[in-house]
């Protein structure tokens, strides 16, 4: 099966099969069948079985998967084994955070450069990176070539700075902003973020669970 038949679904499942796996590998799990996977992960053993199937056969009739191997060949798929050299754009309180805590290496990505507009940042590190002038931004894409991009600047910006990293060769953005990148290019490739969406939506469940919890309370007074 081809990479861009695969559905949107299946690949946003990988990273949880593969963070799932890591978890069993480090409790001393050496093999797993579908059935037990699934029941761990809420899933069902066919919808397993049809996702890993979309990239090949990895496990063995009556014997499962090997736990180690398929976090492997997960890994690899979600090009885990590369290291894409990655910018990071606004040196704000989540372009620092995310700077400083995000696992970039183990998620396929090495951050290589940070810029922001603010003259008062220059120079600042955040762990071994200086903050650079965003001015230098095509001087260094020329110098080290980066692939891939974290946006965190504001919406207003957000469409032309990315057209700008486009014509320095990068190729895939982690977007941050609140405006939805609608890329031209057709090797490009975004990740839009909306942390408050997000939020958003667990606000949704819980006002789901309160009313739920009071429509059986009516029930029971009406009893």
């Amino acid at each position: 099966m081809s990479k861009s038949s695969i559905s949107n679904s299946v690949i946003r499942r990988l990273p949880r099969y593969h963070r799932f796996l890591g978890d069993l590998e480090a409790n001393g799990y050496t093999r797993i069948s579908s059935r037990e996977l699934a029941e761990k992960m809420g899933l069902t053993a066919s919808q397993i079985r049809q996702d890993f199937n979309c990239f090949g056969e990895f496990g063995q009739q009556g014997y499962g998967y090997n736990v180690k191997e398929l976090r492997g060949e997960i890994g690899k798929i979600l090009g885990l084994d590369k290291r894409a050299p990655m910018i990071l754009l606004g040196a704000g309180n989540l372009g620092r955070a995310l700077a400083s805590h995000i696992d970039f290496v183990n998620r396929g990505f090495e951050l290589i450069g940070i810029f922001d507009s603010n003259p008062d940042l220059f120079g600042i590190k955040i762990g071994e990176l200086e903050i650079h002038d965003i001015a230098q931004l095509e001087s260094f894409c020329e110098k080290h070539h980066p692939v891939a991009a974290i946006l965190c600047i504001p919406k207003a910006g957000a469409e032309e700075e990315a057209d700008r990293l486009i014509r320095c060769g990068v190729r895939a953005f982690w977007n941050f902003t609140h405006f939805d990148l609608r890329i031209s290019h057709s090797d490009a490739a975004v990740e839009n973020v909306h942390l408050g969406d997000s939020l958003t939506t667990l606000s949704y469940q819980l006002n789901s669970i309160d009313g739920g919890a009071d429509s059986s309370e009516e029930e029971d007074t009406e009893e």
